[in-house]
């Protein structure tokens, strides 16, 4: 029979194992962001050695386009259902709930979103997700403004200046916390809705997106890594051959710098006693003389 201490040791699954690295690196790249963040953190967090991390993903910049992928991903699928509302007023206000949903139940993953998108993770930025987030708003827009008479090709700008600025009350929100959620949201939407002019004293969501949660899209996670993820581990892979390839040209430099350092040290020293031979040479003719 197994002792307790036995099953304990039991090593993880190949699957498993990639889980915990990913979780570990998320809320460490949440905590220093990508370059305050080590692998020997990484591994040192999981109680495994370097390797591991680097056999999994390559390096961290691997972990780190992984968490990126998944972020963007839940916070598309909360935006994505909330656009799907039939009515404009309310398709803002479960937009807005969405952000602050996803801030208030992910607010790791939204301080890496905002901190980092880092270049070396070849991943999406920040700004980029903000975009692919008005390009679904503009739609949206484009319609309301056709009905009210509006110039349509408008409705791009105006989708990047309603996402900006609910992007913007997200980021504060995020460590305010202050007003409720939905109070958020409701001033955000009279704001954008009513405009400067004409603001709602009291603003209040519609009945139908009060106590509104929506439920993300499930992450798939399987033994296997998805393509994305295939793409972007290889990548890392890459970027790991290309340090391994510089370090050992560098190393065989230096092998050439030291072995030529040497020959020259020899025939310094060969010419030295070349040098000492004729002297001693010399000094013996003229003793016979």
């Amino acid at each position: 029979m197994e002792t307790v201490s036995e099953t304990s040791r039991k090593r993880m699954t190949g699957a498993e194992r990639r889980e915990q690295l990913i979780q570990i690196g998320r809320t460490l790249f949440a905590e220093k962001g990508f370059d305050g963040t080590s692998v020997e953190e990484i591994a040192a967090s999981a109680k495994v050695s370097k390797p591991v991390v680097y056999e999994h993903f390559g390096g961290k910049e691997g972990i780190y386009a992984v968490v990126i992928d998944r972020e963007m991903q839940r916070l598309l699928s909360l935006v994505t259902q909330a656009l799907s509302a039939s009515h404009a007023l309310v398709k803002l206000e479960r937009a807005a709930l969405a952000l602050l949903q996803y801030i208030e139940e992910s607010s790791e993953g939204f301080r890496i979103l905002v901190r980092d998108s880092h270049a070396a993770s070849g991943t999406g930025t920040f700004a980029s997700l903000i975009s692919d987030i008005a390009s679904q708003v503009e739609d949206v827009l484009a319609d309301e403004f056709k009905e009210r008479g509006y110039d349509p090709d408008l409705a791009p700008m105006y989708a990047q200046m309603l996402v900006g600025m609910t992007a913007l009350t997200g980021q504060w929100w995020l460590d305010v916390r202050k007003p409720r959620r939905e109070d958020v949201a409701a001033h955000l939407v009279n704001l954008s809705w009513h405009g400067l002019t004409g603001l709602d004293p009291a603003p209040a969501l519609t009945p139908g997106s009060r106590g509104l949660v929506l439920a993300p899209v499930p992450e798939a996670r399987t033994a296997r890594p998805s393509e994305r993820e295939s793409k972007e581990l290889e990548k890392a892979r890459e970027r790991k051959l290309k340090k391994q390839e510089k370090l050992r040209r560098e190393q065989e430099k230096q092998r050439e710098r030291e072995l030529k350092g040497q020959q020259k040290a020899l025939r310094e020293q060969e010419k030295q006693r070349e040098r000492e031979q004729r002297e001693l040479a010399r000094q013996r003719e003229r003793e016979t003389r």
